[in-house]
C-alpha cells in the first residue's frame, strides 16, 4: 500500500488539503464536483401563464340564497351550464355583462345563456400585478363581488391580490377560479 505524501513545501497537498477535497485531486468517493464555470447555463424564463374557469357554483348560490331578500326568490341554478376556460392575457380583464344598448362587452361576458342577473355590466376587473400575479377589483358592482367563500364583499376599487385556486365570485352565482401554470 502507498502512504500519502507528506505535508510540506512542495509536495502535492494530502487528504483535507487546500484544494484538494479527497486528496491527489480525486474527489472523495460520494462527493460531487461542480465543472468549472457557470454551474448551469441560465435558461430564459418563461412568462407564467394564468388561467381562469368560469361557471356556476351550487355552494355559492345556496350561501347567496340565504342571505337575499325577497327579490332572490325566483331565481334557480342553471341546470346545465358547461365551465369555461380563459387565459388571463393581457394588463386587465373586465367582468360583467354585455350592455345591449351600447355594445360593450366585456372581457369576461356573463350575459351569455345562462345569464346570470346577479352580475353588473361593470362588475371587477381582473389586473395584473407587476410580479405577473393577478388581482381583482370590484367597479362598485351592485351586490359586490366576493373571494374564497367570503361573506363579506370585498371593497370597491381595492385591489385583492389572487393566488393560484383562489375563487372569486359574483353574482347569483358565478365562481371565476384562478390557476397559475
Amino acid at each position: 500500500m502507498i502512504s500519502p505524501p507528506s505535508s510540506g513545501p512542495g509536495a502535492p497537498p494530502g487528504p483535507g488539503g487546500p484544494g484538494s477535497p479527497g486528496g491527489y485531486g480525486y474527489p472523495q468517493p460520494g462527493a460531487t464536483q461542480a465543472p468549472p464555470g457557470p454551474a448551469y447555463p441560465q435558461q430564459p424564463q418563461q412568462p407564467t401563464t394564468w388561467t381562469a374557469t368560469i361557471g356556476p357554483d351550487r355552494d355559492y348560490f345556496m350561501s347567496m340564497m340565504q342571505r337575499s331578500g325577497p327579490e332572490a326568490a325566483g331565481l334557480n341554478l342553471p341546470a346545465y351550464s358547461p365551465e369555461q376556460q380563459r387565459a388571463l392575457v393581457g394588463n386587465q380583464l373586465t367582468i360583467g355583462r354585455r350592455r345591449h344598448s351600447t355594445g360593450d362587452t366585456p372581457d369576461i361576458d356573463l350575459s351569455v345563456p345562462p345569464e346570470d342577473p346577479g352580475v353588473s355590466h361593470q362588475h371587477a376587473v381582473l389586473v395584473q400585478q407587476p410580479d405577473g400575479s393577478w388581482a381583482v377589483v370590484d367597479q362598485n358592482s351592485t351586490n359586490g363581488t366576493t373571494v374564497n367563500g367570503s361573506e363579506e364583499p370585498i371593497q370597491p376599487f381595492v385591489p385583492i391580490p389572487l393566488q393560484d385556486g383562489d375563487q372569486v365570485h359574483v353574482g347569483a352565482w358565478t365562481t371565476i377560479t384562478i390557476r397559475r401554470g
